[in-house]
This record gives C-alpha cells, sequence and structure tokens, in this order.
C-alpha cells in the first residue's frame, strides 16, 4: 500500500469516525427515557452473572485506587 492511499484511507476513517459519533449522539439525544434505563439495567445486569474470584470477593482494590488518585503509598 503506497503513502498516498495510506493517507487517504486514513482521512476516510475520520470522516467516517466523527459520521459515526453524530449518529450516536443523535440517537441517544432521540432514546426514551424509559429504552435509556432499559439498556442500563441491561449492561448492569451483566455484572450478576460474573463469578467472583476468592480473592475478589475480600479485595476490591478500592484503598489502591485512591491511593493512585491521591498519589501516595498504602501502607
Amino acid at each position: 500500500m503506497d503513502l498516498e492511499l495510506q493517507r487517504k484511507l486514513v482521512l476516510q476513517w475520520g470522516e467516517t469516525g466523527r459520521f459515526l459519533e453524530e449518529l450516536r449522539r443523535s440517537e441517544l439525544r432521540a432514546m426514551s427515557d424509559e429504552k435509556g434505563r432499559a439498556i442500563s439495567e441491561a449492561v448492569l445486569s451483566l455484572a450478576e452473572n460474573l463469578p467472583l474470584s476468592p480473592r475478589r470477593q475480600t479485595w476490591s482494590g478500592l484503598v489502591e485506587q485512591q491511593a493512585l488518585f491521591h498519589r501516595r503509598r498504602v501502607g
């Protein structure tokens, strides 16, 4: 693939990305509250089907995450 074709493809993907983003925003604006709640519930319910490892049942990583946010060491 020559450099000119690569450049055109990159530009085309940029235009496609902008189009798809506008389409997504348009669909979200047109979505009813009821449909939005139903979709949110469906996404959140996916977590119910995932088994937790034994370590994950007693440790969430929240303390370590907060330490990263505050840039300090834990313990």
